[in-house]
């Protein structure tokens, strides 16, 4: 929903490629150390493309019991956390009523949907912070009168450079507001 006096956007939660791949990565290596594991304690190979028989149930079948369940567990967290859609939501920008909503869904409970609110005249500035390095780090940032910083992005990948710059200077120029770079 976008017009001229409110703009709309999308926040991608946790339903994001990355943890589709990882489900499917998990439950195949998770799957594969649960056969391995029954494999060795049964003596009967469950596995085509290895011979796990030969595996001691204690202490490599155990081992390899311990990493299927492990597995099994964060799969069973990342799929969650897929169906709530944790982290996801919008942010909007209402210039009609001086507003701006940033609303975001968190675990299921008795607080799982999470709404801030701003009038438009606390916000002091849009600030870009580009950290580049191992754990490279590209956000967009509101900042407040009283200099709280509230993020505008999604937490996952780093937004490309001129995305991020772009979306700094057309919120920049809808809100009206200065913007700089960190």
């Amino acid at each position: 929903m976008e017009t001229d006096l409110v703009k709309r956007e999308e926040i991608i939660g946790s339903r994001r490629i990355q943890n589709y791949i990882w489900i499917v990565l998990l439950t195949i290596g998770g799957v594969g150390f649960l056969l391995a594991s029954g494999s060795s304690y049964f003596k009967i190979n469950l596995l085509p493309f290895a011979n796990p028989i030969e595996l001691n149930f204690i202490p490599q079948g155990i081992l390899m019991l311990v990493y299927g369940m492990g597995a099994t567990l964060v799969n069973i967290y990342l799929i969650l956390i897929i169906f709530w859609d944790v982290g996801g939501g919008y942010n909007e920008f209402d210039l009609k009523d001086s507003t701006i909503r940033l609303v975001r869904r968190g675990f299921p409970g008795e607080n799982r949907n999470i709404l801030l609110s701003y009038p438009l005249n606390e916000i002091k500035s849009l600030e870009v912070e580009v950290k580049e390095g191992i754990n490279p780090r590209r956000a967009l940032y509101l900042i407040t009168i009283d200099k709280r910083r509230i993020p505008l992005t999604g937490v996952g990948e780093p937004m490309p450079l001129f995305l991020l710059e772009e979306k700094a200077v057309t919120l920049a120029k809808f809100l009206n507001i200065p913007y700089n770079f960190s």
